[in-house]
C-alpha cells in the first residue's frame, strides 16, 4: 500500500518500522528530555518576537499533507504541526507569558521573499534545500525525505508509464520511439519549484523539445491532467499521492511508482540568524525524539518505513 510517498509495510515489518521510529525517543537521555530550555543565543528575529509578543508563521494553502487550509479555514498539516512545536519552544525560551501566533498564507511565488524581508519569521511548507535558495534564506534541519514524482491519467499509454517508471526496453528502436513519445507529451509543473528546475534540466540534457506549461499550484496542475490539457504533472510525490486520494477524479489518476529525485524538505527561516536557527533546530530535534512525533508522522504519511526512522536518527542534532 502506498500513501504520500511512503510504502507502508504490512504485518510484522510495519510493527517493527513503527517501533523503530518510536525508539528514537527512548535513545534520548532522560536529563535531556526534562532539561529547561537553554538561554537563547542573540537573534534579531527572537528580539523582534520578544518585543512584539508576536510570532508570524507563513504557510502554503495548497501543499497538503505538509501545509494547507482546512475546512474551517485554519492552517493544518505536518509542517504546520512542526511549526506549532517550534512556537511552543520559542514561548518557553523567551519567557513570554503569552505569544500571539499569526498564521500568514503565502503563495509559492513570493514566500521566499516574505521570509527574506522579515514579513514572516518562519515558513511552514514543503521547501527543498538548495544552494541557490540558501543565498536568499536559511533552512532548518530536514523535516521529511522528499522527492519528485509524476502524475498521469490512469488511461495513459502503458509505454508512457513504463518510460516514466524507468523500465524502458534495451532495443535501440524502442529507445528511439520512446524519445519521440516523450517529445509528443505536454508536461506541467509548479513554477519556481525544484521540480521545474529538474524537468528543464532533463529536457535540455536529452535535447527534447516537449511542451512545458508551468502552473501556480498543485490543484491547477492536477486539474490540467484530469482535463487532458497536460499528459504528465511533476511535483513532490508525497503531495501528489495525498491529492489523488482526495480528488473527485481519483479513479482517473495514477501516480508513477518512482522517486525521480531525493530531496531534504525543511522549514524556511531568515538567513544569517544563527540564534533563531538554533532554537528551531533544537525544537525539531527534541520533537523527533518524542512518541508524539511518531503519531504525527503516521497521521499524515502512514506507517513509517525503517528508512524513514533512520532518516530522523541521522538528522537529530545532539546538545
Amino acid at each position: 500500500m502506498h500513501r504520500n510517498g511512503i510504502t507502508a509495510p504490512s504485518g510484522l515489518r510495519a510493527w517493527i518500522a513503527a517501533c523503530a521510529l518510536a525508539c528514537v525517543a527512548a535513545a534520548l537521555p532522560a536529563q535531556a528530555k526534562t532539561a529547561a530550555a537553554p538561554a537563547a543565543a542573540k537573534s534579531a528575529t527572537l528580539d523582534r518576537i520578544q518585543k512584539s509578543g508576536k510570532l508570524r508563521l507563513g504557510y502554503r494553502t495548497d501543499a497538503r499533507p505538509f501545509s494547507f487550509k482546512d475546512e474551517q479555514g485554519q492552517p493544518a498539516g505536518y509542517s504546520v504541526a512542526l511549526c506549532q512545536t517550534v512556537a511552543d519552544a520559542i514561548k518557553a525560551g523567551t519567557g513570554l507569558s503569552t505569544l500571539n501566533v499569526e498564521w500568514v498564507p503565502l503563495a509559492m511565488a513570493d514566500h521566499f521573499t516574505a521570509v527574506a524581508q522579515g514579513q514572516v519569521d518562519l515558513f511552514c511548507g514543503a521547501d527543498t534545500q538548495t544552494l541557490q535558495r540558501m543565498e536568499e534564506v536559511g533552512f532548518s534541519i530536514p523535516i521529511f525525505p522528499g522527492g519528485i514524482g509524476a502524475l498521469v491519467r490512469a488511461d495513459a499509454s502503458a509505454r508512457l508509464k513504463d518510460i516514466l517508471s524507468g523500465r524502458p526496453d534495451t532495443d535501440p528502436h524502442w529507445r528511439a520511439s520512446a524519445g519521440a513519445l516523450v517529445q509528443a507529451q505536454t508536461f506541467t509543473v509548479v513554477g519556481g519549484t525544484t521540480a521545474k528546475t529538474w524537468l528543464d534540466g532533463k529536457l535540455n540534457s536529452f535535447r527534447l523539445t516537449a511542451s512545458v506549461q508551468p502552473v501556480s499550484g498543485y490543484d491547477e496542475g492536477i486539474q490540467a491532467v484530469v482535463d487532458r490539457k497536460a499528459n504528465v504533472f511533476f511535483g513532490d510525490r508525497a503531495i501528489l499521492l495525498d491529492a489523488v486520494q482526495r480528488h473527485a477524479s481519483a479513479g482517473d489518476l495514477f501516480v508513477i511508482d518512482r522517486d525521480f529525485t531525493y530531496e531534504k524538505i525543511s522549514l524556511t527561516l531568515p538567513r544569517n540568524d544563527d540564534g533563531f536557527a538554533v532554537v528551531v533546530d533544537r525544537a525539531l530535534s527534541r520533537f523527533y525524539m518524542s512518541p508524539q512525533f511518531t503519531a504525527q508522522y503516521t497521521k499524515w504519511f502512514g506507517t513509517p518505513r525503517a528508512g524513514a526512522s533512520n532518516f530522523f536518527r541521522w538528522i537529530v542534532l545532539p546538545e
